[in-house]
């Protein structure tokens, strides 16, 4: 049989997206337009942190966060802004929100509706996984049973009244951006998966008929990292996976149903600050692990652009993403031949490695009662934050090499990060200023009376139990703000802050005589001032990665620093009390959305209003070098990047910080 046989019919290529969305709805719409005509085939929205956890533009958590990673959607004025020209029933729109989920669904509703269209042709994803948001991204907002509740309501309605939109995007990306092994991934994705379904099928408001058409519903977002290999493996373990769980917990009988569909960004955490030119070889890499195995491709594919270690991407840069994926759809032989991994024994052996490793981790996640009770007990938030260690230590102790960051380190200066704008865009600040004009004049439009009855009959749902969604898109189309919506909800189901997951205990220090030395300074400095060294780590406004502030907190436990750190989401006054009354030494700061110049003025006023001007403030995070000198000069002692991986050495920096700021003579370097 010559190869030429071994064809089959060229596929239809899978979605091609990017994950945009800055500014304001019409920039983010002309950016949008701008995207399809160059051949994009579906719209990925990013959604500023405002919306993503419920608060207007005008609220103080969110000053300094509208429009900085996502598109600030505030009421159902600006959502018609986002897609106009746009029509939504020929456009396959996935809309990266969790939390507000329900809210953002009952919006786009609305306007499909403005637009003259029936809900039942609307085609996309909600991811809708707010399990994940109390392990990663922090972007929750109420407690696990009330997110779940809310959840299974927009998987209701959808299959109800929108056949066609994945109501689900169970989503792992963010579980192996927290730390998450291919093991843990797996399990955990899959653990969250069943919560969500065993709360639909008790919810008692499925026939059996009705809920293996969910089940079918139910779609992936998943990560793919460098070693393809492994991660093209794990992604034919979760084929196998969901397919057996389907089957056999679900009773779904139609394969078709069974299938395991997702969509993926390959992975933003190992993109790199130093040499950033080399990213795109990684992007191209990571791809081709949910793409080469054609059993387990991924039906959407969302590539992140080289420059986001450095700041938001442009245009450019997007459609330099966008690229990438044509070219290998569209120029290369890949889908005109069937799996190229079937029957490869290496490949068979490692699945297998997979799947075991996985069940044997979701027996421990439903011996802990199941995902939602496993977050809450902290358990799955402490393995990640231990895998993210191990992973750390690995690159520090150059176990794992990181081209650029600790191996292969010489270069020439990028041409890609010469000009102006130093290869990244910038949010003019105006815009926030702008949108809180828009807000303003959009409520002074509104019908009060209208606006106060869509919130009763909201509340009224809530409280009895109905589904959300219905009485969500009343409030779009009355005017309803996000942070009115969620403001709403929140006075009915409360708010929750997660674990933190830093209680895991000593870990391997690698490095143990430097680690001593720095002990031995921790404890002598701390004698010298009368009392032990105490380090506040402290994530101002709405910035819920927290992982760096996780490890530094880790690490400076384990040099002998009193740690204080109550997670995610604190205002600028809330940081500068703890330090008050925690009598912290330093303060150390992590934010990650670009509003690192905003918040840190406001942490500094506040502390200068408490008397505490000469309490040293550090900060870490996604932080431009041209924004360093502007941090320094309003008294920021030192700024750390991602290409700061010496946590030793950051350990050994604070101490000298403490000393100087109270007056004692440095250590010897040499000591």
């Amino acid at each position: 049989m010559n190869s030429e046989s071994k064809r089959v019919k060229r596929e239809r290529p899978w979605l091609m997206r990017t994950y945009s969305g800055h500014t304001s709805a019409k920039a983010s719409n002309e950016l949008y337009r701008t995207n399809l005509a160059r051949g994009q085939t579906g719209l990925s929205v990013a959604f500023d942190l405002p919306t993503q956890t419920g608060y207007d533009a005008d609220h103080p958590l969110a000053r300094g966060e509208v429009g900085k990673v996502g598109v600030p959607i505030g009421h159902i004025g600006d959502m018609e802004t986002l897609f106009d020209g746009i029509p939504l029933d020929q456009m396959n729109t996935s809309m990266t929100i969790n939390a507000t989920a329900p809210w953002l669904l009952a919006l786009y509703v609305a306007v499909a509706e403005r637009q003259g269209i029936d809900a039942s042709k609307l085609q996309g994803t909600t991811q809708n996984d707010v399990l994940k948001e109390y392990l990663s991204r922090g972007t929750y907002i109420f407690p696990p049973e009330p997110s779940v509740r809310l959840t299974t309501d927009v998987i209701s309605y959808t299959v109800h009244h929108i056949p066609k939109w994945n109501p689900t995007n169970v989503c792992s990306y963010h579980l192996q951006e927290a730390g998450a092994t291919p093991t843990q991934e797996l399990a955990y994705a899959l653990s969250s998966a069943i919560a969500i379904l065993d709360a639909v099928r008790d919810s008692g408001e499925m026939g059996a008929s009705d809920f293996a058409q969910i089940v079918g519903r139910i779609s992936f977002f998943v990560n793919a990292g460098i070693r393809f290999v492994e991660e093209c493996c794990k992604m034919r373990a979760f084929v196998a996976l969901w397919d057996k769980i389907a089957k056999e917990r679900y009773g779904v009988e139609d394969a078709k149903l069974r299938r395991f569909r997702y969509g993926v960004q390959v992975n933003s955490l190992g993109l790199t600050e130093m040499q950033p030119e080399n990213n795109i070889q990684r992007i191209v890499l990571e791809m081709l692990a949910v793409t080469l195995s054609k059993n387990a491709r991924a039906r959407a594919i969302q590539l992140p652009a080289w420059n986001e270690a450095l700041g938001l991407p442009r245009p450019w840069d997007q459609q330099w993403a966008l690229r990438i994926q044509q070219i290998l759809a569209y120029e290369t032989d890949l889908l005109e031949y069937g799996d190229l991994f079937d029957g490869s024994q290496v490949v068979a052996d490692k699945v297998q490695e997979l799947i075991q490793g996985a069940e044997s981790e979701m027996e421990r996640v439903r011996l802990e009662g199941g995902m939602v009770p496993a977050i809450q007990s902290g358990y799955v938030k402490r393995q990640l934050v231990t895998s993210q260690t191990a992973r750390l230590r690995a690159i520090e102790r150059g176990d794992l090499k990181v081209v650029g960051l600790n191996c292969f380190q010489e270069t020439a200066e990028s041409p890609l990060t010469k000009g102006v704008d130093s290869g990244i865009l910038r949010v003019d600040p105006a815009a926030e200023r702008e949108q809180l004009e828009r807000m303003r004049a959009f409520r002074a439009t509104r019908n009060p009376k209208e606006v106060e009855v869509a919130l009763k009959n909201l509340v009224d749902a809530a409280r009895s139990g109905e589904n959300i969604i219905p009485a969500s898109i009343r409030c779009a189309h009355a005017g309803v703000t996000t942070g009115e919506w969620s403001g709403q909800l929140r006075e009915v189901f409360g708010e929750y802050r997660a674990p933190t997951g830093i209680d895991i205990g000593n870990q391997d220090l690698g490095s143990a005589p430097q680690m001593d030395r720095i002990r031995e300074r921790v404890r002598s400095t701390g004698e010298s001032l009368g009392r032990p060294l105490r380090l506040l780590v402290g994530k101002p406004g709405l910035d819920g990665h927290s992982n760096g502030a996780e490890q530094i907190a880790v690490r400076a436990r384990d040099a002998g620093f009193e740690i204080v750190y109550e997670g995610i989401r604190l205002t600028p006054r809330q940081i500068a009390k703890a330090a008050q009354e925690e009598g912290a030494h330093l303060i150390g700061l992590s934010v990650l959305s670009g509003s690192h110049l905003e918040l840190v003025t406001d942490v500094l006023a506040e502390l200068a209003d408490l008397g505490l001007s000469d309490l040293p403030v550090i900060i870490g995070g996604i932080i431009p070098s041209e924004d360093k000198p502007q941090l320094k000069e309003k008294g920021i002692a030192a700024v750390y990047t991602p290409k700061d991986t010496d946590l030793n050495g950051i350990m050994a920096d604070i101490v000298d910080i403490i000393r100087e700021r109270n007056g004692l003579e440095p250590f010897d370097v040499a000591a």
